[in-house]
């Protein structure tokens, strides 16, 4: 974890990535959405309509004050609704976590970490071209296309009846990560789950 977030008291800033719409909300590009989702109802809050053009929830998780968000723009667009929410709160980028799809990584598995490239992540690339890449990601496995599917149906498809068995432990599990990295930092978060 970095320095700042060690000796940080504010809130932390967690943006779960997605397209908003009923018709995205399955979509693998959401996993970031169903993620925030399940925070929101372990923090007991409901999300609201803010300015920043996203929906929040704030509360407490881990023993932290925490604002949870959720761009209402499209995903190649999160970047100007965080950095409205990082400006609002006052939250410096060492205290924002995005929680977003990976296709480089297995179905189910993740790996946490701070700063970065955004690997060809649309979500990642508005976020790191407002804020700097020093923020912190859950990068949710959701594997690769099979065959010669492109990438973008891909991402725009709802996880696969297979997928779906394991999907509430995925979202459940990805959840848990960011709780640990709120409580414990960064390495021995990264030693629970970078699996």
């Amino acid at each position: 974890m970095s320095a700042v977030a060690d000796e940080y008291t504010g809130p932390w800033l967690v943006v779960g990535l997605g397209n908003p719409g009923e018709g995205y909300a399955r979509n693998r590009h959401n996993i970031g959405f169903m993620v925030a989702d399940l925070l929101a109802e372990r923090m007991g809050a409901k999300f609201k309509a803010h300015k920043s053009r996203a929906q929040v929830a704030e509360g407490r998780l881990a023993g932290r004050r925490v604002v949870l968000a959720k761009p209402m723009t499209f995903m190649n667009l999160s970047g100007g609704p965080t950095t409205a929410l990082r400006d609002f709160y006052k939250v410096p980028n060492g205290a924002i976590v995005a929680i977003h799809d990976e296709l480089d990584i297995d179905y189910a598995a993740l790996r946490l970490k701070c700063g970065g490239g955004d690997n060809g992540h649309n979500g990642l690339k508005s976020i790191t071209k407002s804020l700097g890449a020093d923020y912190h990601r859950i990068r949710c496995g959701i594997g690769r296309p099979p065959g010669r599917m492109e990438v973008a149906d891909f991402v725009l498809k709802d996880f696969s009846s297979a997928e779906r068995k394991d999907l509430d432990w995925f979202v459940d599990r990805s959840a848990d990560a960011v709780e640990a990295l709120l409580s414990e930092g960064l390495e021995r978060a990264q030693g629970t789950y970078n699996s």
